[in-house]
């Protein structure tokens, strides 16, 4: 039996990243009080998620001040794993004591992406996942990932590993994590509905592991920038935050209307006991059935000399 304590850190933007850096940093007492082995923290919430936002897009056409959006996103977002905010991440997770999985919005040159940072509490930054295929107009600002940033994470609450947001809804996507024997799945998201969590509960219970969803929350915006067919004085996006257990039972939260830390006590051997009559990647794969071919290379542009 191996105890560990795993923790979902909701809060969302704060009209700039290095006010969101603060925010996340004013939580480091308090994690270190409940003694926490893994926080994660919700999708992009370094760099942010401009929810209802049209950058000027229409088919067809975009119009200048698109254009001028999307430069100050630009200069919100993070560059990975050089940039002054992973830095500061990797003081925090030290002194914390805990592995880091959080959301960002990443930089790389002048193309962004919805990724997924992984920091050890020893040895700093450890990986990035970048999120597959952006969800419907989120490809109007945002990249696509390929299969060479899908790594599973060695810590002390086992293997960690997961995707974000609605690619959390891809089979193949979460075969190809299960094959790599992941414990605990985590999933940064901006879902703040009731069937998300339904889906939490189905992927902890079909991938027999813990489950970490940490949902942004931001609260209700000035009426002129409420987003069209919103309730003006509803929260931008309400939380939601929850963990589940190996058997798909939540075990904490939903954390709903407030920002904070939502934690509970894991026991890892509980992972073996739910594969004990369904294991995914094991007796239930069928491998002599099925196969699944993984492209892990790069597909960026490469300059041979």
């Amino acid at each position: 039996m191996v105890q560990r304590r795993v923790a979902a850190l909701q809060v969302g933007y704060e009209t700039s990243t290095a006010k969101t850096l603060e925010k996340i940093l004013s939580y480091e007492e308090q994690l270190i009080r409940e003694k926490v082995d893994l926080v994660v923290i919700p999708e992009a919430t370094l760099g942010g998620y401009p929810k209802g936002t049209t950058f000027g897009c229409y088919m067809g056409y975009r119009l200048p001040e698109g254009r001028d959006e999307f430069l100050a996103y630009h200069r919100e977002s993070v560059k990975v794993p050089d940039g002054p905010e992973v830095h500061a991440l990797e003081g925090f997770a030290k002194r914390i004591n805990a592995t880091v999985a959080i959301g960002v919005i990443e930089k790389d040159g002048t193309t962004l992406y919805c990724t997924l940072v992984y920091i050890d509490p020893e040895t700093g930054y450890v990986g990035k996942h970048r999120k597959l295929v952006p969800t419907a107009t989120e490809r109007l600002v945002w990249g696509s990932g390929d299969g060479s940033t899908l790594p599973v994470i060695d810590t002390r609450v086992g293997k960690i590993g997961g995707a974000i947001c609605w690619e959390n809804f891809v089979p193949l996507l979460r075969q190809a994590m299960y094959s790599k024997g992941v414990d605990v799945w985590v999933a940064p998201t901006v879902d703040m509905r009731e069937i998300w969590r339904t889906s939490m509960r189905h992927i902890a219970y079909e991938g027999r592991q813990f489950l970490v969803s940490a949902v942004q929350y931001q609260g209700p915006v000035p009426e002129e920038q409420t987003p069209k067919g919103w309730q003006v004085g509803a929260p931008l996006i309400n939380g939601g935050s929850v963990i589940v257990n190996p058997m798909g039972e939540i075990i904490a939260g939903p954390l709903i209307g407030e920002e904070g830390v939502l934690s509970a006590d894991i026991d890892t051997d509980d992972v073996i006991k739910a594969r004990f009559d369904f294991d995914p990647s094991g007796h239930y794969s069928r491998g002599d059935v099925f196969q699944l071919t993984v492209n892990e290379t790069s597909t960026g542009v490469k300059f041979v000399q």
